[in-house]
This record gives structure tokens, sequence and C-alpha cells, in this order.
């Protein structure tokens, strides 16, 4: 195996490993020897995947869990240091969307839970994940972000304001704890026809091809697309990059 894409030896933290962007970064991850700390709040998601992972002789545990709460991250990390001993990755992919609709329209609920899964989520990761590889003096945490971490959002002001948050952080512990040789990026996707699409109420081809004109390239991304950018920048010989938050988008930034 090219030795930029072997994760022998290595472990990594996967949150919304049961479906979407998360359950196929898994699958990539384990297919180049990585052991697997895998967790989702959908338990019998997540109970197929590791058996199906397992079955093609990955590495992996589990656990279901609400990234909302902080004592499901604590949780996760001891897990990973139990079974294996280290951590080197965490990638921290768990998130929601909204219904659309103007910022004026959107409901206390809405905003609180965009806020505890999609920003604190990533926060208490973070927060239970660096110590862990400050002991092991060494790590790369990879946040999920979106386009919408960079740029306006029409329609989904509580999303936005979370990714952008997530974005913030990323940069801020990056140069938190680069000199400690943890690294901490974040990835911006465009819109991909994951099952975060139906829960931001994207579920017909009419609507799926409006949001795709957004890009110059006139189409979605395939959620394989995107896990494959993941890859490459957990890659181990992607070494320097820190505190970046790369666009995956088909050029929609470079208008």
């Amino acid at each position: 195996m090219d030795t930029l894409l072997n994760f022998q030896g290595q472990v990594a933290i996967i949150t919304g490993a049961a479906d979407g962007f998360g359950r196929l970064l898994a699958d990539a991850l384990a297919y180049r020897g990585c052991r697997l700390v895998l967790s989702d709040i959908n338990e019998q998601k997540l109970a197929t995947a590791v058996k199906d992972i397992r079955d093609a002789g990955g590495d992996v545990v589990s656990m279901a869990a609400d990234v909302a709460k902080e004592s499901s991250s604590e949780a996760l990390v001891r897990l990973a240091l139990e079974s294996y001993g280290q951590l080197d990755i965490a990638v921290n992919n768990a998130g929601i969307a909204h219904q659309p609709g103007a910022l004026h329209t959107m409901d206390e609920e809405t905003i609180d839970r965009q806020l505890s899964v999609n920003l604190k989520g990533v926060l208490f990761g973070m927060k239970h994940q660096i110590p862990a590889m400050l002991a092991n003096g060494k790590g790369h945490v990879l946040n999920v972000s979106s386009m919408a971490g960079l740029g306006g959002a029409p329609l989904a002001a509580p999303y936005a304001a979370a990714k952008h948050a997530v974005t913030g952080m990323t940069k801020t512990a990056a140069v938190e704890y680069g000199r400690k040789n943890v690294r901490v990026n974040a990835i911006c996707p465009f819109f991909s026809p994951t099952n975060l699409l139906n829960l931001g109420g994207f579920t017909s081809e009419e609507s799926r091809t409006k949001l795709a004109i957004g890009s110059p390239m006139k189409r979605m991304a395939e959620p394989q697309e995107v896990v494959n950018a993941m890859v490459l920048l957990l890659s181990p010989g992607n070494s320097f990059m820190n505190g970046q938050a790369i666009a995956i988008d088909g050029g929609m930034s470079a208008w």
C-alpha cells in the first residue's frame, strides 16, 4: 500500500459514523489499516456499520452517543484509550440540518438544537480528544464544517452560525496546539446527497437540482468524492497542514 495512504497502527474516532460521510470514511480508513472507534446516535445503523467493517477484517469498537452531551465525548475518548491505548485521529463529523426558513422565523428550539449538536458537539469532542493526542505526542483533528461555515447560507441562519463557529474553533485550536504537534483542520463541503439534505427539507429532485446550480460544475458532490478528500487530508504524509478550512465545492468559492 502507498505509504501516503497507509493508516496501519493509527487509531481514529469518527462521530456520525453510521451513515453518510462518516460511514464511508470508516470503511475507507479500515480498509487502509486504521483501528476505529465509531459513534452515532442511531444505534441500529451503527451496529450494522460495525458488523460490516468487522466482516471485512477491520478492527473496530463503537458506542451509541449524542455528541450534544459532553459526557458522550469524554466516554468515546475513554473507549479509544481503553481499547487501543492511543488516539491519533479524530473526525468530528456528526451534525444535523434544519428546515429552511428566513432568520426572523427561526424558533428557539431550532437554534438551540443547531448549536448543541453542530457547535457544542465539535467543541466537546476537541476538549477531550486533544488531551489524549497531547499525551500521545501527536494527533490530527478533522472537523466537518460546511460551505455555510465560510459564507452566507440563505434560509439556514442557525446552521450557518454553528458551522461558522466550527470553522473558527478549528483555526483557534490549530494555533493553540500546533506547537505540540496536534493539528486541527476542517472540510467545508458543498451540497451532497446524504441524509443531511433530507433533514434540511431538500427531498425532491427539483429542489436538489436548484441547489446544484450554485456550483460551477453544476452538480452536487458525490459523498465518496468528499470522503476521498477527507482521506487525503488525513494522510500521514499530510503533516504540515494546520488551521485550514478546505472547501470541497466544485468551484463555488471561486466565484
